[in-house]
């Protein structure tokens, strides 16, 4: 196995570990969560298999859905942003392209091509993930609260860490 297969093996374990053992307690005013275990599956490199990002979306989701007792929702969220993900980097690609096993991370795009990949996809997943909890549109408008909160928490941990924890970029 190469070093960056086990990478990506530590990297999963962390991240869940993050999600289930700390990150599940932090929530703002019951209403902002931070699902930080979204990082894992948005960091992945450009080129993998969408089969694979679905698998890995699929694994990642339903473990989390074990520890927070969620019957499938993480699953169904994380799957459907990792069948939107390379659509949706398709649609940001920068204007030379991304470079042979580019990772989409804050250090190499920039501040202003991150945000734009980040935020729709996590606020998608979310929107989700809080409307399946609600069980339709009932609470329209407390549900959309709720995702943009999250949203917005979770997208400013994940940029903290990028900031603290990223790899430099190389000149």
């Amino acid at each position: 196995m190469s070093r960056l297969g086990i990478r990506h093996i530590l990297s999963f374990f962390l991240y869940l570990a993050l999600q289930v053992i700390i990150m599940k307690h932090v929530v703002l005013f019951h209403t902002a969560f931070c699902f930080i275990y979204v990082a894992y599956l948005l960091l992945l490199p450009v080129e993998t298999n969408p089969l694979v990002l679905m698998g890995l979306g699929f694994i990642l989701g339903f473990t989390i859905d074990i520890f927070y007792d969620s019957l499938g929702m993480h699953a169904m969220a994380s799957v459907l942003i990792m069948y939107l993900r390379n659509h949706w980097l398709k649609l940001i690609t920068p204007q030379g392209g991304y470079d042979t096993n580019a990772v989409p991370v804050l250090s190499m795009n920039g501040v202003q091509w991150f945000l734009i990949y980040l935020v729709p996809l996590v606020f998608l997943h979310h929107t989700v993930l809080f409307f399946i909890e609600a069980g339709g549109f009932q609470l329209f408008w407390f549900t959309l609260w709720k995702a943009l909160a999250s949203t917005l928490l979770t997208t400013l941990i994940i940029v903290i860490f990028q900031f603290m924890f990223g790899e430099k970029r190389r000149v």
